[in-house]
């Protein structure tokens, strides 16, 4: 992943949030640090969730003077020659890009059934409950505009997965900056095994109704 992303935008750094995975990614990092000034790790103690893995990253970047955040996965399901097109999209004057799967019918490669229903459906329940104007809410490809981390109450955002994904988007349309969704194919994993699970889901569920509840009466608080 580290080299593709680099072949594809040039001079980008990267930093990889490890939560203490068993397969070596900190240490294969570490080595390939050594030769590359534009590689950053942050290592924690376990898994603590999607959510806060992007949350410090974000903290982090905001330290420094980049312009634009990227988050996506490490898994090959985000190809990263679609970087580019996110990139220029905020570039024409967006705030928040999202690779979406939903914009423009259904793009997703090797997925069960099941799953695509499940997504889909999710990203339904999603806009019937908040109203935002977005076809794949629980998308992972994003490019942030530096401004909208800025504005954004991150210490509120309280979801550790999926629903990371759409209190994040549902926060920056409230606060008025533009949204707009880049057709991508999205493959299943070629890398690594899902992290999907019925808890995962719950929180996602769960997560939708105290974004809409916090939005009607603790809207001061966010926004």
């Amino acid at each position: 992943m580290i080299p593709a992303v680099k072949e594809h935008l040039p001079g980008t750094h990267i930093m990889i949030v490890d939560d203490n995975s068993p397969d070596g990614t900190a240490t294969l990092v570490k080595e390939m640090m050594k030769e590359d000034p534009g590689l950053f790790l942050i290592e924690r103690s376990g898994k603590l969730g999607l959510g806060t893995a992007y949350l410090e990253a974000f903290r982090w970047a905001l330290e420094k003077d980049y312009q634009y955040l990227f988050e996506m996965d490490a898994d090959f399901s985000h190809d990263p020659a679609d970087l580019p097109r996110l990139l220029q999209a905020c570039l024409d004057g967006n705030d928040l890009t999202i690779g979406s799967r939903y914009v423009s019918g259904v793009n997703v490669v090797n997925w069960p059934m099941k799953r695509i229903f499940i997504s889909m459906g999710a990203s339904i329940y999603v806009r019937m409950i908040t109203g935002i104007p977005v076809r794949d809410t629980t998308a992972g490809f994003v490019c942030y505009h530096r401004k909208v981390l800025e504005s954004l109450r991150l210490d509120k955002i309280k979801s550790k997965g999926y629903g990371f994904q759409i209190e994040m988007k549902f926060w920056a349309w409230k606060k008025g900056f533009r949204l707009k969704e880049i057709p991508i194919i999205f493959k299943d994993r070629t890398e690594g095994i899902s992290k999907m699970s019925g808890g995962i889901f719950n929180e996602a569920f769960w997560s939708v109704i105290r974004i809409k509840y916090n939005s009607i009466f603790h809207k001061k608080e966010y926004l």
